[in-house]
Parts: C-alpha cells; structure tokens; sequence
C-alpha cells in the first residue's frame, strides 16, 4: 500500500504520458526531471511551498508554546477554554477553507469589517498576489496551533517539579526558569511537534484549492497545486510523476534532517 503507488509513479515519472493523446507512453528517461530543473514555474511553486509552510510552522511553534505555558497553569474554567480552543483541530480543512473564504471576502467580509473598526483600511487579502501566501498561513495558523499547544502541553506535563523548586530557591524569575528549564527541556517535544507539521504543512492542499485553486494567478500555487493542476487539468501524467517524486525525496530529506537534528539535541541534553 505505500511501496507500490511510489514505486508506480516513480516508473512513470520516466515517460511521456499525455491522456488527452490516443498515443501510449513513450520512455523519455529523464527528460521529464531535466524539463521540470528548468521550468520556471516549479521553482516558483517551489518557492512559494517553502514560504507558506516557514511562515505557518514559525507562528504555529511560536504560539503553540506560549499557549501551552499559559493553559498549563490551573485556573477556573480551564477545561471549558481548552475545549474550545481544540475545535479547529475536528473540523475538515474543506469547510474552513469555505469558512475563510466568506471571511476574506473583501467587500462584506468579517475581516475587513474588523479592521474599519480599527481605523484600519480594508486589504483584499486572498485577492492579492502579494497577500495571499500570508492569508492561507493564517487559516493553517488557526486551524493547527492548537494541534502544537496539545503535544507541548503534554512536554509540560513530563518535566519534574523539583527543577522549578531548585531554581525558585535559588532566586531565579518566572522568565529565568522558562529560558533556562522550561524551553530546553521541551525542545524534544517541540522538534517532535514541528516534524509532524513540517510534513503536514509542505503538503497542504485542501484549503488551498478550496481557498484559491492556486490563483490569484499563479500566486498561490504551490507544488501539490501545481502537480495537481499538470496531472488532472493538463493530463501530462508522467511530468506530473516527476514533480511528485522531486516533492517525495523532498519530504523525506526535510523529516530525516529535522529527525537527526532532534537526537543530536538529546544527544547533547
């Protein structure tokens, strides 16, 4: 079930496969890769990939901790906020992206009416090429942030006690024990939380195409719009393959990284 689908588009990425052609598959060997190096568009996609998810995993980490600090303390109605909080996480990113878009709308949209009463003048948000990338991290920044604060708080939960009673013994501040026990002990958990989203993120596509369909444009097309766009719009099959397989080794040479990153900083605790 995971060996054959790769293997099988691997063996197609090496044709030249047109379904909108009578014709049968002609071998091309690495025609297709050498096309796809030289294809402005895929580094286009490709840049804009790497900048939607840097931008989501960076806040999503960022805020994810910072809430899992604040909601690791006890206070009333705890359980009622964390619930609520970890709603984004069941919906299907379909909806919210549909949800978003009603949102985004620039003329009756909730988000421009929020800002009119900032004194803030309306953006246009997924309509602008130059602000779309940010809006969809945003959608990608609500829905997950929550999925990041679970994972810390259950880092929190496992580091022992009696560290903070030393250091509050020794003098140290609230801010001095969060830079100096908290933070390093949560790394492992942290680098954990960031592989799954990393992997997660460079593949979203569901609110994406909801959102935008990779437009305005080409402004938001990343490399799984792109390769759905040359695979089922433009039925080049096999230059569709390739990009696949670029975007596979490319995932798997992000997680291996990050992986190898983690055991060194459990090496060096």
């Amino acid at each position: 079930m995971i060996v054959f689908p790769i293997g099988y588009t691997a063996y197609i990425s090496f044709f030249e496969w047109s379904m909108s052609s009578t014709q049968p598959p002609q071998w091309v060997f690495v025609d297709n890769y050498t096309n796809l190096m030289q294809d402005k568009r895929f580094w286009l996609a490709f840049a804009r990939t790497f900048y939607f998810t840097s931008l989501a995993i960076v806040l999503e980490i960022v805020l994810g901790v910072a809430i899992a600090v604040l909601f690791n303390r006890k206070f009333k109605g705890i359980n009622l906020i964390k619930t609520l909080f970890l709603l984004p996480m069941v919906a299907t990113p379909v909806s919210i992206g549909l949800v978003w878009l009603l949102i985004f709308e620039p003329t009756i949209g909730v988000a421009n009416q929020l800002l009119g009463l900032l004194g803030i003048n309306p953006q246009l948000w997924i309509a602008s090429p130059s602000q779309v990338i940010p809006s969809l991290a945003l959608v990608d920044i609500w829905e997950w942030t929550p999925m990041i604060t679970l994972i810390a708080l259950a880092g929190l939960t496992s580091i022992p006690h009696d560290n903070y009673e030393a250091a509050q013994i020794d003098g140290a501040s609230s801010w001095q024990m969060f830079w100096k026990i908290t933070l390093p002990l949560l790394m492992p958990t942290v680098f954990s939380a960031a592989l799954l989203r990393i992997i997660d993120a460079i593949k979203t596509y569901d609110i994406i195409y909801a959102m935008t369909q990779g437009g305005p444009g080409y402004a938001s097309e990343t490399l799984n719009i792109l390769g759905f766009t040359l695979g089922f719009q433009y039925f080049q099959l096999g230059y569709a393959s390739s990009l696949l397989m670029v975007f596979f080794f490319l995932v798997l040479g992000i997680s291996s990284i990050i992986i190898v990153l983690r055991k060194r900083l459990e090496v060096f605790r």
